[in-house]
């Protein structure tokens, strides 16, 4: 018997648990014969409520230290081209590169869309 590959990550190596199929690559469940909808778009917003995309610009509105160092994103600092990461479990959820820091991780609840 041969299972369906994973519908959200597109993995062969899937596995039945019970009445499970489950993808060990992104740990997705789904039943088998069950309609999987590609509905799982996570929408991203930023602190005041606006939806977030790729390629977007936005403003920090808060003092960031930034671990394992002295420097600080300061207030209104502007990031430009970011790039949603859907998939994060810490809640680092935008990537971008920071003039005069280098690339880094952000959290969108500390920031708004410029």
């Amino acid at each position: 018997m041969s299972l369906p590959h994973c519908p959200k990550c597109n993995s062969e190596y899937t596995y039945q648990d019970s009445d499970l199929l489950i993808c060990p690559e992104c740990s997705y469940e789904w039943k088998d014969g069950e309609q999987v909808t590609a509905d799982d778009n996570v929408t991203i917003k930023d602190a005041v409520g606006n939806i977030l995309a790729d390629g977007d610009s936005v403003t920090v509105i808060k003092d960031l230290k930034i671990k394992g160092s002295s420097s600080v994103v300061k207030v209104g600092t502007k990031v430009k081209s970011i790039r949603l990461l859907v998939d994060s479990n810490d809640g680092h959820d935008i990537d971008c590169k920071i003039d005069g820091i280098g690339p880094m991780k952000l959290k969108s609840e500390f920031v708004k869309k410029a």
